[in-house]
């Protein structure tokens, strides 16, 4: 493959991995668990994710290869790892293209009512496939001008909120101030609503670790990569608790789902009339920008086993620009199948949409297994490796401690999951799927790895 991601587009793909749909659509739906002190959950989830990347980042420094978590479960923990982490991250991003794509249909039908639903979706996918296909240098392009768009907006929307809160713009100039953090409660929902809060947390910032995928083609990796991680924890900092800082101070928490969007709100109290248009905009561009870099990330782990004689070696076919196509066409097609099934399933199953919901919810699960892949393979890599650690700029801080807490972290928020009504069912659906896939490598792929 061609090194043609730069360091600008780098780092615009780790912060559109950061910030989805799901800070402009649904942060309403975490707060409700938990009111304000949502807050301190998306503090935590964040520094667990930084010492993720961290983990990641002192592996990719020494061997940045393309679909580096999988490649290193296979390498330091099990094959059968490997090949569960691929297949995970295929499963979650055509899952998510899927929801996004039908999610654009409502987007549009926002300024024309009288569009068919599936239509922007399939041309958005076939747009989409067609970029990654053309070169890796297009879907980084691509990926930065969508980021962009995502970060100038939320930027623009804490100085106006920081504007309403302590001058009282919009408010016939009385300042709101920040006593809506504690007037109606701060800990709403004990410690239960904190954690069930903080699994849904976790879910919207799955997709931080694509950076991980664009090592193979990064340019200049080791500075290019660093330069991302560091990063990473201002990152999430300042887009999403800056972003639900302001949004709890303007709004009463317990008022939140009678106001809508809370980003269309407070540019229309600013007095920008359009302000639904634009945050339409900005939110189409969120559900391409996350369908753009799940056909990326998704192609590039089944390139990832092809190589390892898991797929067919078509799977593992480069085109002229250096880009694995049937990869990326079977991803989109996947997503294009989805979006099908979603417009023609109403026509014969009467309560098709709830299956609908359950399955795509169920990438929760699937989405984690990085995660955990990249701390374990991390403490392995240390042993196995310590004559690379020596004079290493980029370690993991306070390794292995670090890793035992974040793992404990992790298990301690899928376990609640569990308990929690509403994210069970998609829990199950991942754990089912998990086991699916566990029990065809040991039939097909097992005796492949004692030969």
């Amino acid at each position: 493959m061609e090194r043609k991601l730069s360091a600008r587009q780098v780092q615009m793909i780790a912060l559109g991995g950061t910030i989805g749909v799901g800070l402009f659509m649904g942060s309403t739906s975490t707060i409700k668990w938990t009111g304000p002190s949502v807050l301190i959950a998306y503090i935590v989830a964040g520094a667990f994710l930084y010492l993720i990347m961290r983990a990641l980042g002192e592996m990719l420094y020494v061997d940045p290869d393309t679909g580096s978590f999988a490649k290193y479960a296979s390498e330091y923990i099990h094959p059968v790892w490997g090949y569960l982490t691929a297949w995970s991250n295929i499963f979650q991003y055509v899952v998510v293209g899927v929801s996004e794509m039908i999610a654009i249909g409502g987007y549009m039908q926002f300024w024309w009512p009288h569009l068919p639903g599936w239509l922007p979706g399939v041309v958005a996918v076939l747009f989409l496939c067609l970029a990654n296909v053309a070169s890796v240098k297009m879907f980084g392009e691509l990926e930065f001008w969508f980021a962009l768009i995502k970060v100038l907006t939320i930027v623009l929307f804490i100085i106006l909120g920081l504007g309403v809160i302590i001058f009282g713009f919009g408010n016939h100039g009385q300042p709101i101030g920040f006593s809506n953090l504690w007037k109606c409660g701060f800990f709403t929902g004990g410690v239960t609503g904190f954690i069930f809060a903080l699994s849904i947390v976790l879910t919207s910032y799955q997709g931080i670790e694509l950076i991980g995928v664009t090592a193979g083609e990064a340019e200049d990796p080791q500075h290019t990569l660093v330069k991302a991680i560091h990063s990473t924890l201002y990152r999430i900092l300042i887009f999403y608790v800056g972003a639900i800082f302001v949004i709890l101070c303007i709004y009463p928490w317990n008022q939140l789902s009678s106001v809508g969007s809370p980003f269309v709100q407070t540019f229309a109290k600013i007095g920008i009339t359009s302000a639904a248009s634009i945050i339409n905009f900005v939110v189409l561009t969120a559900a391409l920008s996350g369908t753009n870099s799940g056909i990326y990330s998704a192609s590039r782990m089944a390139y990832r086993l092809a190589d390892e004689h898991e797929l067919p070696k078509a799977y593992k076919k480069l085109n002229r620009h250096g880009v694995p196509a049937y990869s990326v066409i079977a991803i989109s097609l996947g997503i294009f199948i989805g979006v099908i099934l979603n417009a023609i399933a109403p026509l014969f199953f009467k309560n098709s949409g709830n299956a609908f919901v359950i399955v795509y919810s169920s990438s929760t699960l699937p989405g984690m297994i990085p995660w955990f892949v990249i701390l374990v393979s991390q403490l392995r890599f240390r042993k196995a490796h310590p004559e690379l650690l020596k004079d290493h700029p980029f370690k993991m801080p306070l390794s292995p401690w670090s890793n035992y807490i974040t793992i404990v972290f992790l298990a301690i928020t899928l376990a609640f999951m569990f308990f929690n009504p509403e994210t069970r069912v998609s829990l199950t659906v991942g754990l089912v799927f998990l086991a699916i896939m566990a029990g065809v490598y040991f039939t097909k792929f097992a005796k492949n790895d004692h030969n």
